[in-house]
C-alpha cells in the first residue's frame, strides 16, 4: 500500500485562494524584521504568499496587505522584485 504525500496549500493574499505552497511566491520577514523575497522558499521567519498572477499582485500591493501581514513597511525594492518575477513568468493567469 502506497502512502499518501500531501501537498502543502498557502493562502494568496491577493485573492486569498488556496493553493499549493510551490506556485506561489514568498515574501518573508526575517527574525531581524528585514523582508525580502524567498525564492526557495525554506528562509526562516514569518511568510506571506502571492500568486504569480498580475491581478493577485496589483490587488495585494493596493490594499497594502502585506504591510498589515507583517506590520512593517515593505520596501519597494520588494515589489519590484515581485513584479519581476511575475514577468519572467509571462502574467501566469489562475482560475
Amino acid at each position: 500500500m502506497r502512502k499518501k504525500t500531501k501537498t502543502p496549500l498557502r493562502q494568496c493574499l491577493g485573492c486569498r485562494e488556496h493553493k499549493p505552497k510551490k506556485e506561489l511566491c514568498r515574501v518573508t520577514k526575517s527574525p531581524l524584521g528585514e523582508i525580502s523575497i524567498d525564492e526557495g522558499g525554506k528562509k526562516p521567519g514569518r511568510g506571506a504568499y502571492i500568486c504569480p498572477a498580475p491581478e493577485c499582485f496589483k490587488k495585494a500591493r493596493k490594499s497594502k496587505v502585506l504591510e498589515r501581514n507583517f506590520r512593517l513597511s515593505v520596501p519597494g525594492e520588494v515589489y519590484d522584485g515581485l513584479q519581476a518575477i511575475l514577468d519572467s513568468n509571462g502574467g501566469a493567469k489562475h482560475e
